[in-house]
């Protein structure tokens, strides 16, 4: 355990047991290789934001409009986050009070759907997202889902097929076509999707989750608009804490004709209270994301994955749809070894102190709870500095530690050079 410690006095001194289980979490953030596609480090000005006394108000409603008292300050800072996302995503509108990205989707379905509509979306097993349809999630058990994935496997393939897409929305009318995914790591063009959607009167939700940091700092197109300066997306959706680099939470923007029902859709439909201590990280996170440094980091997160991509591929991995253009790498293991599972990788990962999760691959043989593949992402590597060199080392280290999986000396050997790595490089609350 290092002796640095991020847990206050207080906090110690009422709860030891928990301010040790904070010091080991910490630990394990800074001497392991955090490869999930979904997670990043904050800065400290996020993190002080969301442990601030703004945690202490109450504030049923949005600014201006609250049911209890002495919000004078908590509307500033809501208003101050509001504007600031808007002015990144050059959004008509915004909403900053979802507590998570499904939370998101949740409040636009609830706004601009009826139950028992169509909706067209990702199928999970592509790489789109539970509240994208599945059956076990409020999505496909409210709303008629029907699926679209990727074309076959091969030079240019496993991308979204369009065509297909196209052919579904004519055969079922779909009141929305939800675009965006978990785990793909392609481009997105909107204009097509939204060409679809008018031929057939659906409406567009983008589900930005994995990428809005790019969109926000430029890298990948803003799907508010086609290319043209035109509509795209009626409505965008994402998390904060991804490649965003905020904290752990959700946004909505969206064209101003659609603004007022998803604000009374999330309040007071689906939340109470928002959480204005997190809203202040969030719009700390914003103003980041408006500087020449951020768009320098997100440009070196995609530099680090195309990096990352081609050190796997030269290992025997087989990189789903040829590469990425985007933070996130999605792996097939079967051309590496046909016997070995996500599952049992990302055990073994873990063991030697590489972070990452199982994925289904399209047309994946096995279950979603073994899987055939895993997902990865550079956003919080690239937070941490590592750069191409470090890229290629990382990726030795993964096949290293799976072809000598049943080798537990050969395990702690690259664990111990995972923390020396890690120790190089640390994350912002141990970086001086």
């Amino acid at each position: 355990m290092s002796e640095y410690s991020l847990v206050g006095s207080h906090l110690r001194d009422v709860d030891p047991e928990l301010g040790h289980l904070i010091d080991e979490e910490m630990e394990r953030q800074s001497t392991s290789l955090q490869l999930i596609a979904s997670e990043n480090f904050t800065s400290l000005a996020v993190m002080e934001a969301t442990a601030s006394v703004l945690t202490n108000k109450y504030s049923e409603g949005y600014p201006g409009k609250r049911y209890y008292g002495g919000n004078s300050t908590v509307d500033k800072v809501e208003t101050l986050a509001i504007d600031r996302l808007k002015s990144l995503f050059k959004a008509p509108h915004a909403n900053v009070q979802p507590h998570s990205g499904a939370n998101a989707n949740a409040a636009v379905y609830f706004a601009l759907l009826k139950p028992g509509e169509t909706v067209l979306a990702m199928r999970l097993d592509q790489g789109g997202h539970l509240t994208h349809g599945s059956p076990v999630n409020f999505s496909g058990q409210l709303y008629n889902f029907v699926g679209y994935g990727v074309t076959p496997k091969g030079p240019g393939g496993e991308v979204i097929d369009l065509d297909n897409l196209h052919a579904l929305a004519r055969e079922h009318q779909p009141k929305m076509i939800v675009v965006g995914a978990t785990a793909y790591s392609r481009v997105i063009e909107i204009d097509r999707v939204r060409d679809i959607a008018d031929e057939v009167g659906s409406l567009v939700m983008f589900d930005a989750a994995h990428v809005a940091g790019l969109i926000a700092a430029g890298i990948y197109p803003n799907p508010l608009f086609k290319k043209d300066g035109s509509k795209g997306a009626d409505v965008v959706t994402f998390t904060t804490h991804k490649t965003l680099r905020g904290p752990r939470g959700g946004a909505i923007v969206s064209h101003d004709e659609y603004g007022a029902a998803i604000d009374k859709a999330l309040f007071p439909g689906f939340q109470g209270g928002p959480l204005e201590n997190t809203i202040a990280a969030k719009a700390v996170a914003f103003l980041e994301a408006l500087t020449p440094e951020f768009r320098s980091y997100q440009e070196k997160v995609v530099e680090n994955a195309k990096a990352f991509a081609k050190e796997l591929e030269t290992r025997g991995f087989r990189v789903v749809s040829g590469g990425t253009d985007t933070h996130l790498i999605l792996v097939d293991l079967q051309s590496f070894d046909i016997d070995l599972s996500g599952k049992q990788a990302q055990e073994v990962l873990d063991r030697a102190g590489i972070t990452c999760n199982r994925n289904q691959i399209p047309g994946d043989p096995r279950s979603p709870f073994v899987t055939s593949g895993l997902r990865f992402g550079t956003a919080a590597m690239t937070t941490a500095k590592m750069g191409v060199k470090e890229m290629s080392i990382v990726a030795e280290y993964i096949a290293a530690a799976l072809q000598k999986r049943e080798d537990e000396g050969e395990i702690k050997r690259i664990r111990e050079e995972v923390r020396s790595l890690c120790l190089t490089f640390p994350p912002p609350f141990l970086a001086k």
